[in-house]
């Protein structure tokens, strides 16, 4: 009994960083560590948004994304709800 307990307990802290990741994330204002919140960015690729969004302005469209080194279809998809504009 004791075993399964540990286990549940387990399972639940396995899924919890999931229901605490749930913020939005402006893309356009966020820093390095707001922006490595989102789902498979880590510091680097989170600092290559930020270097991307310095050097060539605003996000116009979450797709834009996809032209900053290392975010491709998969990772924007993955993060549609959570990532804003304005």
């Amino acid at each position: 009994m004791k075993q399964w307990i540990l286990v549940a307990l387990f399972l639940l802290f396995l899924g919890a960083p999931a229901v605490w990741a749930t913020g939005t994330v402006n893309i356009n204002t966020a820093s390095v560590e707001e922006l490595a919140q989102l789902s498979n960015i880590g510091p680097s690729k989170a600092d290559a948004i930020v270097s991307y969004r310095e050097e060539h302005g605003p996000f116009r469209s979450v797709q834009e994304l996809t032209n900053v080194t290392g975010i491709g279809e998969r990772i924007v998809e993955m993060n549609l709800d959570r990532i804003e504009l304005d």
